[in-house]
């Protein structure tokens, strides 16, 4: 059964080894392809996030970073104000098991 195991993760690692061979079988054809994203139905902040994404990779990844903490954060207090709103206080901790 060991044998097996063997026989199966090495021809799992030698498919994987070999992924990148089928990318490069288009040939020249796949240094034409170029990734950008549809913005023809887009509007307002959608349409600007779309064309950062299309003009520029790396200032798109700089405020992706920016942005997710910062919504995070935001969430975060909404949610902490609306459960100190119905009563739930966590800035004490009283422990209910005893």
């Amino acid at each position: 059964m060991q044998g097996l195991w063997k026989k199966i993760v090495f021809l799992v690692g030698l498919g994987l080894l070999f992924i990148p061979e089928l990318a490069l079988a288009a040939g020249e054809k796949a240094d034409l392809i170029v990734i950008v994203a549809d913005t023809r139905r887009l509007t307002g902040w959608q349409a600007w996030w779309a064309n950062l994404y299309n003009e520029s990779h790396a200032y798109f990844t700089a405020v992706t970073v920016i942005t997710i903490p910062l919504v995070g954060l935001i969430l975060g207090l909404i949610a902490d104000f609306v459960m100190k709103r119905i009563g739930i206080d966590l800035t004490s901790r009283e422990l209910s098991e005893h």
